[in-house]
């Protein structure tokens, strides 16, 4: 059977203008901001990372068990997601039950509103009482997604990696904490 030309062009159009709306829709995906910087007033979109497809089969056994939650964090932020694995290497060594001395949990050890972060003031003011519970953060999941956004976030505010790596860890710790992480993530990835 020959199919005649003029039925061949309509198909030809239409699975074309589906590929450019795909090529178009992802494009803009990966440049939008995500949801969670709806109140960045710069209004510019989050400083990110190259992110190489998979996380580096160089991270031990225990972060490994999370690469899913990672990539998954990773698609979310924009983040590369051996950053966020070198961080959760940091912070917990991939324990999901890390819980430090001042109150951080979980495996990217987020502080939350409550326990002895609770104590934390601000101005007079609790400084965690915006951020999520205890109960929410020890749920791995939750724990790297919101890990994850609170450190892209970190990143555009201060406008580096670095200066947003250093907002991110303890304070008493500076430029420390950031060289530490990053020194993990080139060692790592």
């Amino acid at each position: 059977m020959r199919i005649r030309p003029k039925n061949t062009v309509f198909p030809l159009v239409i699975c074309c203008g589906l590929a450019l709306l795909r090529v178009s829709f992802l494009a803009s995906a990966t440049l939008n901001t995500p949801p969670f910087f709806a109140d960045n007033q710069t209004g510019s979109p989050p400083i990110t990372v190259s992110a190489p497809p998979n996380l580096s089969l160089s991270y031990p056994a225990a972060i490994q068990q999370w690469h899913h939650l990672i990539n998954d964090a990773a698609r979310e932020t924009g983040l590369d997601r051996n950053l966020i694995a070198a961080v959760m290497l940091q912070e917990s060594a991939g324990d999901p039950d890390a819980y430090s001395s001042s109150g951080a949990v979980g495996l990217m050890q987020v502080m939350p509103r409550d326990g002895l972060a609770s104590g934390f003031l601000c101005g007079g003011q609790p400084c965690f009482a915006g951020r999520p519970s205890m109960q929410e953060l020890w749920e791995p999941d939750f724990n790297i997604r919101f890990g994850a956004r609170l450190l892209a976030r970190l990143i555009d505010l201060h406008g580096s990696l670095r200066a947003g790596l250093k907002a991110y860890g303890p304070m008493d710790m500076d430029f420390a904490y950031a060289d530490r992480v990053l020194e993990i993530y080139e060692s790592y990835r």
